[in-house]
């Protein structure tokens, strides 16, 4: 291959490369703008109303079906929520692909075991991406207000995504503690946020649908 040709290859590469990261780094900007007035916090619970449920999401159990800190610490902060009288509905949402890998199971007996009646928190089974757990939430259980749990720098993400897909959506932070690995969680949303950009204007069917199952009905519907 000549000299000439390969300069201008790589001068292309270049090119798009800069491209792609002024799109990663536009889609980021917008995305946490348009969301930082809809992360609230725990105090401010008191002045929202006729929210149809708190949308916990999952992220990791261990090999023994215990949660990692991430997810106990969501846990723990969507039960101080539900506790405030906000929403009476829990809806966990998380990957449960495969009989040995199971969030939403773990998530919903921890809830019950804090006292939660087991009929007021639902599970989403097939919550396998932030993006999937807010079409289903809206599609499947039919909720257009709700409350979002996770860590706070996920949340500008899943509050969006949300949003987008027609739910008025606002977040509490579960930061409870210090995480190992952020750096590198941090650095791995910034390419979430964009791809979610795209996701939200394209808006594809998520893995699985499924018969709907109103938030307002009996969450033990949901067990499994």
């Amino acid at each position: 291959m000549k000299k000439k040709t390969i300069i201008k290859i790589l001068l292309v590469m270049v090119v798009l490369g800069v491209i792609f990261g002024i799109g990663v780094i536009a889609a980021n900007a917008h995305i946490k703008s348009v969301t930082k007035d809809y992360i609230i916090s725990e105090s401010e619970l008191k002045n929202l109303d006729d929210i149809d449920c708190i949308l916990v999401l999952g992220c990791g159990v261990w090999d023994d079906g215990t949660p990692t800190d991430m997810l106990a610490d969501r846990i723990k902060v969507g039960i101080r929520t539900y506790e405030t009288g906000v929403s009476d509905r829990l809806l966990m949402s998380g990957d449960h692909s495969r009989k040995d890998y199971d969030e939403v199971n773990t998530m919903k007996a921890i809830a019950v075991e804090s006292g939660i009646p087991a009929d007021n928190v639902f599970c989403d089974h097939a919550g396998f991406s932030t993006y999937e757990s807010m079409y289903r939430a809206s599609d499947i259980f039919g909720a257009d207000k709700i409350v979002i749990v996770t860590q706070s720098y996920h949340l500008p993400r899943a509050i969006y995504d949300a949003q987008k897909l027609g739910i008025e959506a606002y977040g509490i932070s579960a930061d409870e503690r210090t995480y190992m690995g952020q750096i590198y969680r941090d650095a791995r949303e910034l390419l979430a946020r964009a791809k979610d950009f795209v996701w939200c204007i394209i808006q594809p069917e998520p893995t699985f649908r499924g018969e709907k199952i109103p938030i307002t009905a009996n969450g033990s519907l949901t067990d499994g």
